[in-house]
């Protein structure tokens, strides 16, 4: 059998090498896209104001995502008084878990319950990442009712 020319055996590995090449680029490209979804989830972690209330929420990741309590309040509502459960009306506020089995569902936003200690009812809802300073929870009824605040980072 013959054999092949020198220059042809290096021919015949460019496409394999720029194959290589290609396939090292695109593994680059997702990588650095999941590294900008990774910092768009974390900006939601920390303590942010109640602009209605006072209270501080700190959000923090959980085996269910994302999940945030009460950690300060400034209205004087001490216990959860407000629930219509007679056995969690002795709760205290600060520490009562306010997000619970919050799923990202994109870049910037989450999807669970919310807690509302005002009227002691759980609601639909979710946490949208505005910018580094800013984020919008909105609590639904029926996905059709539904109140949206602007939240502010606590520095």
């Amino acid at each position: 059998m013959p054999r092949p020319h020198p220059a042809a055996n290096g021919l015949m590995r460019l496409p394999r090498l720029a194959l290589s090449r290609l396939c090292l680029a695109l593994l680059a490209c997702s990588l650095l896209s999941l590294s900008a979804s990774a910092q768009k989830a974390v900006d939601a972690i920390g303590v942010w104001r109640n602009p209605e209330n006072g209270s501080h929420v700190e959000f923090y990741r959980c085996s269910a995502g994302l999940c945030g309590k009460i950690v300060k309040v400034s209205d004087g509502q001490v216990r959860d008084s407000n629930n219509p459960d007679p056995a969690k009306r002795e709760r205290p506020i600060v520490g009562l878990l306010i997000l619970e089995g919050a799923r990202q569902t994109g870049d910037n936003m989450w999807a669970g319950t919310l807690y509302n200690r005002e009227n002691g009812k759980s609601y639909s809802g979710t946490v949208t990442v505005k910018s580094k300073d800013a984020l919008e929870l909105s609590g639904c009824v029926l996905a059709v009712l539904c109140k949206t605040v602007t939240w502010t980072r606590v520095n």
